[in-house]
């Protein structure tokens, strides 16, 4: 085993042993009356409703995929569509186990069954994590916009005690979001400066031209259609899991944006989001006025649909990949 595979698993027990930490904290931290709410709430569980949340979470991985052709196209490699989309979910699968290793792995794999390069399709992977993460900040924008009181409650937490009246910093959420704009740019040009000609520097660089070649790129406009329906499914899959379970059939779009942009980055924190991710969705549902408890079970469905849509799909893929593709390569012969 070589220092890199020692390093890989020692990566994965600690954060996964991070995940399992934070579980058995905020369960041992949780009142009574939490614990039985959120044991209620997995009780009563409407499990038809978990039916349209696969559909949707399958539609988000196919759509990535049709986006993923579009820059491929750009690096002159044209796959067909079943190979790209089983890519997509294998490399989801291998990202549960080890992050960030899924995008090699999604890339190897279609190289393998297209005959082309992985490091072609690789060059790809900058512009597309370029724009999740823009993606990542207009839906931040938005729940800044559309849910000024969670702002304002993150807001007070932390600097409230600067603020002699509760009520000097309830500014207008427009005026609060170009606030945050302006200081994000800022910031963007004094690590720009500051780190230019460094390793950090240079995938910032990188950053911008994979974005910049988006720009570029014929079919843009196609890339951002696709782009908003990841994130539209993304969003749909949370605001159709409220229906699942009572105490949160009430609640709308707007809060199912604030679960995605929070919970996103429970997902990067620990392997596959466990824990952490049910954590964050139980802390913003808290916000908007639902028990602890069953903001937890809500996590908690979440997430498992997510990992076993993930799991069923990848190993799936694995098993289809060769066949499809033996046959697809009998009939050429043929």
């Amino acid at each position: 085993m070589t220092k890199k595979h020692i390093y890989t698993f020692l990566q994965i027990i600690i954060f996964m042993g991070l995940g399992l930490g934070l579980i058995y904290w905020r369960y041992t931290e949780m009142s009574p009356e939490n614990k039985d709410a959120m044991m209620e709430a997995f009780k009563n569980i409407n499990w038809w409703m978990l039916l349209p949340i696969f559909i949707v979470g399958f539609l988000s991985h196919y759509f990535r995929a049709l986006r993923w052709k579009i820059l491929l196209k750009t690096v002159s490699i044209e796959p067909s569509t079943t190979n790209t989309t089983f890519a997509v979910l294998i490399g989801y699968l291998v990202n549960t186990v080890v992050p960030r290793l899924g995008e090699v792995a999604k890339c190897t794999v279609l190289a393998k069954y297209e005959k082309t390069a992985p490091d072609k399709a690789i060059g790809t992977i900058i512009g597309e994590r370029a724009f999740d993460m823009i993606s990542l900040l207009i839906v931040m924008l938005l729940v800044f916009l559309f849910e000024r009181h969670i702002a304002f409650t993150l807001f007070n937490d932390y600097f409230g005690k600067y603020f002699h009246d509760g009520t000097t910093f309830m500014l207008k959420p427009v005026l609060l979001a170009v606030t945050v704009l302006i200081l994000c740019m800022i910031g963007f040009i004094f690590l720009v400066k500051k780190l230019k000609n460094t390793k950090v520097g240079n995938i910032i660089k990188s950053l911008g031209d994979g974005i910049a070649s988006v720009w570029r790129m014929k079919a843009r406009g196609a890339f951002l259609g696709y782009t908003f329906l990841i994130w539209l499914m993304y969003t749909l899959m949370v605001y159709i899991g409220y229906f699942s379970l009572e105490p949160t059939t009430g609640l709308g779009m707007a809060s199912a944006l604030a679960i995605i942009a929070f919970g996103s980055i429970g997902m990067i924190v620990t392997p596959g989001g466990i824990g952490t991710y049910p954590l964050i969705v139980a802390g913003v549902l808290l916000l908007f006025g639902i028990n602890e408890g069953v903001g937890m079970a809500f996590g908690w469905i979440c997430w498992g649909v997510q990992t076993v849509l993930v799991l069923i799909l990848g190993l799936a893929s694995l098993i289809l990949l060769p066949i499809v593709n033996g046959k697809r390569n009998t009939q050429q012969a043929g």
